[in-house]
C-alpha cells in the first residue's frame, strides 16, 4: 500500500521539498532527514537511539517502560528538529514492537499526542514489502533472498531480478530470541531452525544472492570489513562468499562478550545481541546456501521512499541520477552527453554495464575544479570512492575513482590508487586510465566548452589516435594538448597525431 506521508509546516516554501521518516524498531530508533523525494535522495540529517522498545515483549507482551521513555522523550526532540529544518513531510512507521506489544496502540497515542506526528505501524507483510523494496532501490537488478532483521522480527523475501515474489514475517528478531531462550544457544538454534524449516522457497536462493538488511547485520559486515583488511570501508553492496560469510557468522555466535570486545570493528552498542544476530545469520545462510552475501546498507526507510516514486521514477538508474545531482550542484558546464559521445570511439564493444560506467565517469569529470590543483586528483579520488552512491559495487566505485584520478593528473603507478588497486584486475584498471586520460584531453582541448568539443573526434585506428579538428578550429592545438593526447595515445599503444579536417565534417 502506499503510505501517506503527514504535513508538517507547508508554509516554508522551497524548504518544503524536504521529508522525513522516522523508524521506530524494536530495538533501535532513526531519523533521516532527505533533501527531497526522487529516485536518488539526499541525507541531510540521520541520527539513530537505542531504547530497546522490544526488550521484554516476549515475556510481558508489553514494550520495555524505559525504552518507552526514552523513545517518546527523543520523538518530541525530533519534532524541534524538523521544525527547526523546516521539512515539509514525515513519515513514522512502527514496526514489530510496537505492532505485537498489548500497549503499542497506547504508546501510539502518546506519541501523536505529545508530537502531532501520525504513527503508520506497518503490518508483518508491509514491513518485509518496504525492506525488500529497500534493497531494490540500491540494486535494481536483485535476484536471490533479502532478509531484514530487527530487534523482534526478521523479514524474508524472494527477489527476482528486481520483482518481489514470496515474502514473511518471523519472530526471530534477537530481543525476542533472548527471552524465548533464555541465554542458551542451543535453545536458540533450535527455535530459528523451526522456524526457518517451514518457508521451503527460501530454496530458491540456493546459488543466488543473500541481501542482509538491518542495522545488528550491518555490524556484522563492519567487523567482517576490519577483520580481512577489506580496502573500502563501505558497507552498500560489500559481497562475501556465502559459506565463508555463513562460517564467520557461527564463529561470532559462539563467543561471549569478552571475546566479542576483542573482535575488530565490534559496535559495543551492539554487544548485546550481536552474537544472537550472527546466529541468526548463520543458520538463514545455512539454509538457503547463497553463492554470495551482498550486503545491503537500504533497507525499510528507502523501501518507503521508494515506494512513494512513480513506477517511471523507480525505473531510473540510481548511480547516473545521483550523478547527474552531483554534477548539477557542482559542476560548471553540463556536458557529460557530449564527453560521452566523444570518447565512446575509444571503447568499442563495450557492453551496457561498461557503458553505464563510462556515462558515469563523464557526469563527475568536472568535480574537482574548485580545489586546490595539487590535491585535486587525489580528492577527487577519495569523493567518488566514498560517495554514498546507489546502484554499483566496490569494484565499480574503484573504477570511476580511478578515472577521476587520472583525470586529474594522477596516473596508474600512484600509491593513492592503492584502495583501487585492491578491488580491481589489471583490465578495468587499464580501461579507467584510458577513460581518465581521455577526460583530461577533452577538458583541456576545450577549456569544458560543449560547443567546441561537438566539433572535434577521436579516430582510433591499429596505429595511430587521431585528433580530428574543423578548420575553423585549429588554433584548439597547442602544446598542452599534443601532451594529453600523446598520453592517451600511449595507454593505448599508439601514437598520437592532430588533423585538420577541411571541407565537410566525416564520420569518426
Amino acid at each position: 500500500m502506499m503510505l501517506k506521508p503527514d504535513t508538517l509546516a507547508p508554509e516554508h516554501g522551497a524548504a518544503d521539498d524536504r521529508l522525513a521518516v522516522i523508524d521506530v524498531g524494536s530495538n533501535s530508533m532513526r531519523m533521516v532527514v532527505y533533501e527531497r523525494l526522487c529516485r536518488s535522495p539526499v541525507a541531510l540529517f540521520n541520527e539513530k537511539v537505542l531504547p530497546s522498545l522490544g526488550k521484554t515483549l516476549e515475556k510481558t507482551g508489553r514494550l520495555n517502560p524505559d525504552g518507552v521513555r526514552l523513545a517518546l522523550d527523543n520523538l518530541v526532540r525530533f519534532r524541534r528538529l524538523l521544525e527547526g529544518m523546516q521539512v515539509g513531510r514525515v513519515s513514522v512507521l512502527a514496526t514489530a514492537a510496537v505492532r505485537d506489544a498489548k500497549d503499542g496502540p497506547a504508546f501510539v497515542a502518546e506519541v501523536e499526542k505529545r508530537t502531532g506526528f501520525t504513527v503508520t505501524i506497518l503490518s508483518g507483510e508491509d514491513e518485509a514489502r518496504l525492506a525488500a523494496m529497500g534493497v531494490l532501490s540500491g540494486a535494481p537488478q536483485a535476484d536471490g533472498i533479502a532478509g531484514d532483521l530487527g530487534g523482534g522480527s526478521l523479514e524474508l523475501v524472494r527477489l527476482d531480478r528486481g520483482g518481489i515474489n514470496h515474502q514473511v514475517t518471523t519472530p526471530l528478531g534477537p530481543l525476542r530470541l533472548m527471552e524465548v531462550a533464555e541465554g542458551k544457544p542451543g535453545a536458540a538454534q533450535k527455535v530459528i531452525d523451526g522456524h526457518l524449516s517451514r518457508l521451503d522457497w527460501l530454496s530458491q536462493g540456493k546459488g543466488k544472492a543473500f541481501y542482509p538488511v538491518g542495522g545488528a547485520w550491518r555490524a556484522i559486515a563492519k567487523t567482517h570489513l576490519e577483520t580481512t583488511s577489506h580496502p573500502l570501508h563501505i558497507i552498500h553492496q560489500y559481497t562475501v562468499d556465502g559459506g565463508v560469510l555463513a562460517d564467520y557468522a557461527g564463529g561470532l555466535a559462539r563467543m561471549n562478550r569478552p571475546q566479542l570486545e576483542k573482535v575488530p570493528g565490534m559496535s559495543r552498542r551492539r554487544l548485546e545481541t550481536l552474537a544472537l544476530a550472527a546466529l541468526v545469520l548463520e543458520r538463514v545462510l545455512r539454509t538457503v546456501q547463497p553463492a554470495r552475501v551482498v550486503f545491503s546498507a537500504y533497507g525499510v526507510r528507502e523501501g518507503h521512499l521508494y515506494d512513494l516514486l512513480t513506477l517511471e521514477e523507480r525505473r531510473q538508474d540510481p548511480l547516473l541520477v545521483s550523478c547527474r545531482q552531483l554534477a548539477a550542484r557542482i559542476g560548471r558546464f553540463g556536458h557529460a552527453e557530449t564527453l560521452s559521445a566523444w570518447t565512446a570511439p575509444l571503447f568499442a564493444g563495450e557492453d551496457d554495464s561498461a557503458r553505464r560506467l563510462r556515462e558515469a565517469a563523464c557526469l563527475l569529470s568536472d568535480l574537482g575544479w574548485a580545489e586546490h590543483p595539487d590535491y585535486r586528483a587525489e580528492l577527487a579520488f577519495l569523493r567518488v570512492l566514498r560517495m554514498p552512491f546507489a546502484g554499483l559495487d566496490h569494484a565499480e566505485r574503484a573504477f570511476l575513482a580511478a578515472a577521476s584520478f587520472v583525470r586529474y593528473a594522477g596516473t596508474l603507478d600512484s600509491p593513492t590508487l592503492a584502495p583501487a588497486k585492491g578491488l580491481l584486475k589489471d583490465g578495468p584498471l587499464s580501461r579507467a586510465g584510458i577513460l581518465g586520460l581521455s577526460l583530461r584531453l577533452a577538458h583541456t582541448l576545450t577549456g569544458g566548452a560543449a560547443m567546441l568539443l561537438q566539433r572535434t573526434f577521436l579516430r582510433l585506428g591499429d596505429e595511430k589516435l587521431t585528433l580530428v579538428l574543423p578548420e575553423d578550429a585549429a588554433m584548439l592545438t597547442g602544446d598542452a594538448v599534443q601532451r594529453r593526447l600523446d598520453a592517451l595515445a600511449k595507454a593505448l599503444n599508439r601514437t598520437g597525431e592532430i588533423t585538420v579536417q577541411t571541407g565537410p565534417r566525416l564520420a569518426g
